[in-house]
């Protein structure tokens, strides 16, 4: 697919997030630590949003089975560590998975991202 015009990067400052739909998939924006990453907003797992996921030493937290993605690769750092107890099960439903993370770039103070080219 190539790279795909997302926003104006004056539209991400220093430490916001935007869902922004590219190519018919929702993509997570980040402004972390003055780097632009782009990931699926949905978590491999079960599908849920990403959106209000913590970062934590550079990985993406699901925030709702605590599943951390490395943000730069989306390798799985830890797998539904949560509910105690509960969440160790609910890991088997679905085998450890990356999260879609994609390149972006910045040129003329716009936010591109190569939607078709996950890591």
């Amino acid at each position: 697919m190539g790279w795909t015009k997302a926003i104006a990067a004056a539209d991400l400052p220093a430490d916001a997030r935007q869902v922004v739909s590219l190519d018919g998939q929702k993509v997570l924006l980040l402004n972390h630590e003055g780097t632009i990453h782009a990931v699926a907003n949905s978590c491999p797992h079960m599908k849920l949003p990403m959106k209000k996921g913590k970062i934590v030493d550079g990985a993406l937290v699901c925030p709702f089975h605590r599943s951390a993605f490395d943000l730069c690769s989306g390798t799985p750092q830890s797998w539904t560590p949560f509910p105690p107890g509960v969440g160790k099960v609910m890991g088997m439903i679905k085998s450890e998975t990356p999260l879609p993370v994609f390149a972006t770039k910045v040129e003329d103070g716009e936010i591109w991202v190569e939607v078709g080219a996950a890591a």
